[in-house]
């Protein structure tokens, strides 16, 4: 069977906001954003193949889910990232194509590889033509 472009690119799906790769400073807070493009009835972020646990001893993780017009978006957030946050996590919505991104946590400075507050990278250098 052949599927037709427009049923692939209207597939239900979530996407990650900003860079697939994400360094964030040891102790700093990480903030990652999906965003699906059908109103799910539920969206479930996992770290590994563990879905991440609101109640764990860690602490500091939070959720803000949030139906649009368009869809629906999720951020999670980590206060205090340790070197065991790092690792791929994964937005799963109900009924979407699930999305990820892979977390670096990293023990000193660097700061051309640091998450800024909006989740986006920062450049490491700009090309002038």
């Amino acid at each position: 069977m052949q599927y037709s472009s427009d049923f692939l690119s209207t597939a239900a799906r979530a996407k990650i906001i900003g860079s697939q790769e994400v360094h964030v400073k040891k102790g700093s807070t990480i903030s990652l954003s999906c965003v699906v493009n059908v109103h799910a009835s539920s969206i479930s972020w996992y770290h590994g193949s563990s879905i991440v646990d609101f109640d764990s001893a860690r602490g500091g993780i939070s959720l803000e889910t949030e139906k649009t017009e368009g869809g629906t978006s999720s951020r999670l957030m980590l206060t205090r990232a340790t070197l065991r946050d790092s690792g791929n996590y994964t937005c799963v919505p109900t009924g979407a194509i699930s999305a990820s991104v892979q977390v670096h946590v990293l023990n000193g400075e660097h700061p051309a590889a640091m998450q800024t507050s909006s989740g986006v990278p920062c450049p490491t250098h700009q090309a002038l033509i």
